[in-house]
């Protein structure tokens, strides 16, 4: 697992959100954007880093910033997540995690004694030219948001 790193050009992508429709990278360049990897849908832990996501949203908006979650679920999986959970932002579908690699964040976990390939939970942030600006690698799912913003306030 080569992960990307700060300084680095983001991967271009195209992905199918939770209305399947297609998200573009590319279209989103002249704004900050959130990048971040989730291992899968409607689990405690991701849906407790997005809840924070979506109930920040305005100071997202204030930084110019777009919020864009990926994970290897399905897109049906991802539209009932959204519409469970109220969130407020996209949620793509990367099912043969191609994306996942491009950014290296699939890669050998262990969970409870047992060893498997899947995500590993990491945010990035790029910049308006489409560079890696920060990698966000330790945080808490609770804390995620916080730390992110807490970033942008010290960049001024």
């Amino acid at each position: 697992m080569q992960t990307l790193q700060a300084g680095d050009k983001a991967p271009a992508f195209s992905l199918q959100n939770q209305h399947e429709d297609t998200v573009n990278l590319a279209d989103l360049a002249g704004k900050k954007v959130l990048v971040y990897f989730y291992p899968k849908a409607m689990t405690p832990g991701c849906t407790t880093q997005a809840c924070g996501l979506r109930d920040t949203k305005a100071q997202w908006q204030e930084q110019n910033l777009v919020v864009l979650g990926i994970s290897p679920d399905p897109v049906k999986r991802l539209t009932k997540f959204v519409e469970r959970d109220n969130l407020n932002f996209d949620l793509l579908s990367d099912e043969d995690h191609q994306i996942a690699d491009a950014f290296g964040v699939w890669g050998r976990k262990k969970f409870m004694g047992k060893e498997y390939d899947g995500i590993h939970r990491l945010s990035f942030l790029i910049d308006e030219q489409g560079v890696i600006e920060h990698v966000f690698d330790k945080f808490k799912t609770k804390e995620h948001h916080q730390v992110v913003m807490d970033y942008l306030n010290q960049q001024g």
